[in-house]
């Protein structure tokens, strides 16, 4: 195993990670076994993580097929750069058996939502976070803001968008005449990807019941998708984040009675690498509060 860095057995292990949610729990003969090892083995990756120390085994004398993991572990195959490794991972989920999208259509409140994540074991990103990330803001608020992941202040706080990019969200949020008490704020995922890297596409695959729960339950009128991971996720777009800020879509699930408002905005973390696009969008948020004043105005004359 000379020659194979920390970084790349984290990245095995973010593979492996994957493959225990598809349920590959196959064994092939002859390769490697990963085992989790303590965190402070791995001193070059978050420290939260857990980390893969690697051995070599003899090859196997029986079929794969008859090689079956225990109940308390998984056995897991991962292809690495250079060859095929077996990860032997411990796993309890108190979610076993039951599908997120029926864990997240059993709440009929956003605390039983936020109960059913804290409960929730099967996505590997809550192991290696140190809290989750649900909501900030007030719930029954018109506007709702969906982001895509925490990141380390996020994490550390246990709010969304409370670093550098929420700072700047919340100036832009203040110059249409919003704060968190007129406006509720969320992310895709609740857990804090390591590194701040993206979400996974099986990552948002696997926690889309949950936001889609949420956004059923605060029921806003406006729904903004921040930055291009949640609009393409939620709106099931494969159009880029340029082609779907400055117009509006239709949000729509089973769980909501009448589609939402929807528009996308850049996300705050791109404005501050791309200071140049912050005058496109001040234009978004100025048609969402053209699009506010107009719902108000709407429901001031029904009344």
């Amino acid at each position: 195993m000379s020659g194979v860095t920390y970084k790349q057995r984290y990245e095995w292990f973010q593979q492996v990670a994957q493959l225990i949610q598809q349920g590959t729990t196959s064994v092939a003969p002859g390769q490697a076994l990963a085992l989790l090892k303590p965190r402070s083995r791995m001193p070059h990756v978050d420290p939260r993580s857990a980390l893969i120390e690697t051995y070599v085994t003899a090859p196997r004398q029986r079929p794969a097929q008859h090689l079956q993991a225990p109940q308390s572990s998984l056995l897991v195959q991962v292809e690495s750069p250079n060859s095929s490794y077996v990860a032997k991972l411990t796993a309890a989920p108190v979610a076993k058996g039951r599908s997120t999208a029926s864990l997240a259509a059993s709440a009929a409140t956003l605390a039983e939502l936020k109960a059913v994540m804290e409960g929730f074991e099967d996505c590997p990103l809550k192991a290696m976070a140190t809290n989750i990330v649900f909501g900030d803001g007030n719930p029954k608020a018109p506007i709702m803001f969906v982001g895509e992941a925490p990141g380390a202040e996020e994490d550390k706080q246990g709010k969304p968008f409370v670093g550098l990019s929420g700072q700047l969200l919340d100036r832009m949020m203040a110059a249409i005449g919003l704060d968190r008490s007129t406006a509720y704020i969320t992310n895709m995922i609740a857990w804090r990807p390591p590194g701040n890297r993206q979400p996974s596409s099986q990552e948002l695959l696997q926690c889309l019941p949950f936001v889609q729960r949420h956004i059923e339950l605060v029921a806003p009128k406006i729904l903004i998708l921040v930055g291009g991971v949640a609009a393409k996720t939620l709106l099931s777009r494969s159009d880029g984040i340029m082609r779907m800020r400055g117009t509006w879509h239709d949000y729509m699930t089973s769980g909501l009675q009448t589609p939402v408002a929807t528009t996308a905005l850049f996300h705050p973390a791109y404005l501050l690498r791309s200071p140049g696009q912050k005058k496109e969008a001040w234009r978004d948020m100025q048609m969402i509060q053209d699009k506010l004043r107009s719902m108000e105005a709407q429901s001031y004359a029904r009344s």
